[in-house]
């Protein structure tokens, strides 16, 4: 069972290296600039992951209930994993990333 964790914090982006701010209304997983996110959690928020491997987006779906949700494989491991995407996320790099995985 898939247990949520909430913590929002600030972090800077090991990717493009922007300062990136709290989400506010839930937890912040990734980059709103470059979409990359850290290998961090076994489960959403834990930070329990050993691997601290970058995640780099690599695809995109459409969820009736949630919107776009981001896909994202370690360059580290390998293991791919999904994140919703955020109000404040850069909608050029969602319609990149929506147009080159078709």
């Amino acid at each position: 069972m898939r247990k949520f964790t909430v913590i929002d914090e600030e972090f800077r982006c090991e990717n493009c290296g922007k300062q990136v701010s709290k989400l506010g209304y839930s937890c912040r997983n990734h980059c709103p600039y470059c979409l990359h996110s850290k290998h961090v959690d076994r489960n959403p928020g834990d930070r329990s992951e050993t691997c601290h491997g970058l995640l780099e987006p690599i695809g995109l779906e459409i969820d009736t209930k949630k919107g776009y949700v981001i896909l994202f494989q370690c360059k580290k491991c390998g293991k791919i994993t999904k994140n919703k995407a955020a109000e404040d996320d850069d909608m050029e790099q969602i319609i990149k990333l929506s147009a080159q995985h078709q």
